[in-house]
């Protein structure tokens, strides 16, 4: 009997035929693979009864049933931000790295000699955030912008001594903030949580946690804080936004000592709140206590060019009592996405999408203002916080999701809206029709606060901005990687190399990729 090879996902994904199989076990000495199992797991872990998982599908009725699943979640148009924004994930980066395994199989780059393509993707990743942050070293991204602030947080307190509080800005992301509470709490951290403005840097004070701009929007400048942390021994870190950055003064230039934040707007769907790939980016004396991956430049024995992970200390493996931090992983593959967003856009695209988003919100709030809506702050790059004074919040509410818009309700009553590049002027107008308003030939709003400085300025960021070029340079980096579309890797991982492709798809549907 011919066997019905789509029906069966054993014969298809599991490597091994049984021939091959029967081979390893007689160079081992058993018959069968209960056999290997009964003498090298302990009979005291072993399960006495067959598993109840049901019977096996074949990938096509996997596909709709999840696709089933997939239709129960509403897709809406969602402003309501928090650290998480529509974005454009440019169909060239789409095909060619989220959906090709000749990216997403890929092991971890310990290997320099098979990871070159990756690391290089890893570099641009870090150029990218020392240049839009101005700070002078980054890392190769950590796993979301809460968990960079906790480590932000370690690092500040390894760096001062016999201190024990962090003081932390009450109009910081709420998700960071419950971050920090339960990573501080283990290691003898005091939060002290309040409005920027009554910070008080006390002697037990060794850092402060500022968001910029804050979760509501306002725009600031902190380097009054900064100059009074460092006159008191001190340090700041700040959570902030890489695409307001291509607008706004930098942490670095204002004086900011670490910068956190995550790369998802730069075309990594929103994906339900992750995973994305965040940042973190500190001044040079941080460099040993920096946590995850530090993708350095060297030269190989031949004396050419070559790039290999420079900083990661094996204490985050073996020694973890030991280590400066106990995160050793990252999110390589969206970090690679949000690289090659900017290698594709480049600095003069990467200004002009930020300005597109900044125009659109101060259309927005003039036009709120005109109809006699107070907005709470009038410094804002993509996001504003709108008082009412007649309306009730829960009766916008209702009005916004009957036109499938979602925004984000304070517990005062205030509404939160946050912009991004998808906007239109159709969703601007189904926007402003919720609160009964229209366009305003109003200009107000502008920013007081801009950023004089340069960004992405190294070549990589301006030469590969039409889709055959990109689609070079990614193919080019690819094939300097060693992946299962070339060759079985001969390393456990944890990785989605053993993802079979019908178990990737449903990652870029809109029911899962774009929901908040």
């Amino acid at each position: 009997m011919i066997k019905d090879l789509e029906q069966n996902f054993l014969l298809r994904h599991i490597g091994p035929s049984r021939l091959e199989i029967q081979e390893m076990l007689d160079e081992m000495g058993f018959d069968t693979i209960d056999g290997l199992i009964q003498k090298t797991i302990p009979k005291s872990i072993q399960t006495k009864t067959p598993l109840n998982i049901g019977p096996g599908i074949d990938e096509f009725s996997l596909l709709k049933r999840i696709k089933g699943i997939a239709s129960k979640n509403k897709v809406a148009r969602s402003y309501i931000g928090t650290g998480y924004y529509g974005t454009i994930t440019p169909p060239v980066i789409q095909r060619n790295v989220l959906e090709n395994p000749g990216w997403y199989t890929a092991y971890t780059p310990y290997q320099a000699e098979i990871s070159q393509g990756r690391l290089e993707a890893l570099l641009n990743y870090q150029t990218m955030i020392i240049d839009m942050t101005k700070l002078d070293i980054a890392n190769a991204s950590l796993l979301d912008e809460s968990t960079a602030a906790a480590e932000a947080m370690v690092m500040m307190l390894r760096s001062t001594n016999k201190r024990n509080q962090l003081l932390v800005a009450n109009d910081c992301h709420p998700q960071t903030i419950d971050v920090l509470k339960t990573r501080s709490n283990p290691i003898g951290v005091e939060l002290v949580i309040k409005p920027v403005d009554e910070f008080k840097f006390t002697e037990n004070v060794f850092g402060a946690l500022v968001q910029y701009p804050s979760t509501d929007g306002k725009v600031f400048d902190f380097s009054e804080i900064c100059n009074r942390a460092h006159k008191s021994g001190a340090l700041v870190a700040v959570a902030t936004d890489l695409l307001g950055l291509a607008l706004l003064p930098t942490p670095g230039e204002i004086g900011a000592d670490i910068a956190v934040g995550n790369s998802q707007r730069f075309g990594v769907p929103i994906g339900f709140g992750g995973p994305h790939a965040a940042f973190i980016a500190a001044k040079e004396n941080f460099k040993r206590k920096m946590p995850g991956r530090i993708i350095g430049v060297s030269v190989d024995s031949n004396g050419d060019r070559a790039l290999r992970m420079a900083l990661q200390t094996r204490e985050q493996h073996i020694r973890r009592d030991k280590a400066t931090s106990n995160i050793c992983t990252a999110q390589v593959l969206l970090a690679v996405m949000a690289s090659m967003y900017a290698v594709y856009h480049g600095p003069e695209g990467i200004k002009a999408i930020a300005s597109r988003v900044h125009e659109k919100t101060k259309d927005l709030a003039n036009a709120l203002q005109t109809s006699g809506y107070k907005i709470v702050h009038d410094q804002f790059f993509d996001t504003i916080r709108i008082a009412l004074s007649k309306q009730s919040s829960q009766d916008l509410k209702e009005s916004a999701e009957s036109i499938n818009l979602n925004f984000r309700y304070y517990d005062n009553g205030d509404i939160g809206i946050s912009l991004d590049e998808t906007i239109s002027k159709g969703d601007l107008s189904d926007i402003l029709s919720v609160f009964s308003s229209k366009l305003s030939k109003d200009n107000n709003f502008n920013l007081s606060l801009n950023r004089e400085s340069d960004l992405l300025r190294h070549n990589v960021f301006n030469l590969y901005h039409s889709e055959t070029e990109m689609m070079r340079y990614i193919h080019k980096l690819e094939t300097k990687d060693l992946t299962l579309n070339t060759s079985m890797i001969s390393l456990g991982s944890c990785t989605m190399k053993l993802n079979a492709a019908a178990e990737m798809i449903p990652i870029s549907w809109p029911e899962f990729a774009f929901l908040h």
